[in-house]
């Protein structure tokens, strides 16, 4: 049996004393787009940051058949590891193509202006804005900037941490079609968000995330189907997507 593309098993985090992440499962299939969905404060971007290697966490993360729970950040990131943070860190003062070829550092001269043209297609609001600094676009166009850098490395899993936040439904109805369209060239995303209705509407697989641990998982339409899950999370109050 093939090995999951990501494989993590009973991860915890702490920040000190107080553990924020307890025991966490989960795996992304190559090819799949899975969504790990919660409120603010579940421990979403914890896990993130931990399968990152931006922080330490007991338990084992398996990458591409490797356990990776012991290898540097930027040894995660050569192995085709990306993140797109919740604040974008974008390059403000740099112009939008500065800032994607940065993305691309690792790759040759070649490789970077194959990429980038690959980019400009799939995101061609980028390509209009690419002389104008990163500092001056929209929230939406920050948004796919901070996609296109991390699809510069070419990675083979993206995880991407709420990229829906502060958008309007329209941008965020955008930003979701663009996610969709990847995994279609074979990118595996794992999808980080507050908006549910949003990330169930375009996720092969979803985790419930409540207070540091995983709750429930399935099928978006199992997920969709559960009434308390409906009643905290895909009511009224939600995001319309």
């Amino acid at each position: 049996m093939t090995a999951a593309l990501l494989d993590v098993q009973n991860v915890s985090v702490a920040y000190g004393r107080a553990e924020v992440v307890h025991d966490v499962s989960l795996k992304v299939e190559q090819g799949a787009l899975v969504t790990v969905i919660g409120a603010n404060g579940a421990g979403k971007t914890t896990l993130l940051n931990a399968i990152m290697g931006l922080l330490k966490a007991r338990g084992r993360i398996g990458f591409r058949g490797e356990d990776v729970s012991s290898v540097m950040l930027e040894s995660r990131v050569k192995a085709g590891l990306c993140l797109v943070p919740e604040r974008r860190e974008l390059f403000a003062d740099m112009a939008v193509e500065d800032n994607l070829l940065l993305g691309g550092f690792r790759r040759s001269r070649a490789e970077r202006k194959t990429t980038i043209e690959e980019i400009y297609s799939r995101l061609p609001r980028l390509k209009e804005r690419r002389v104008q600094l990163a500092g001056t676009l929209s929230g939406g166009e920050r948004q796919m900037l901070a996609m296109g850098r991390a699809l510069m490395a070419r990675p083979t899993l993206l995880m991407l941490d709420e990229p829906s936040l502060g958008l309007a439904p329209r941008i965020v109805r955008d930003v979701f079609h663009i996610l969709t369209d990847l995994r279609t060239t074979g990118v595996s995303i794992l999808l980080v968000e507050q908006n549910a209705r949003a990330a169930l509407e375009v996720a092969d697989y979803a985790y419930v995330m409540e207070l540091g641990a995983i709750t429930k998982q399935g099928s978006p339409a199992d997920i969709a189907q559960d009434p308390r899950l409906v009643e905290s999370y895909l009511g009224l109050g939600g995001h319309e997507y």
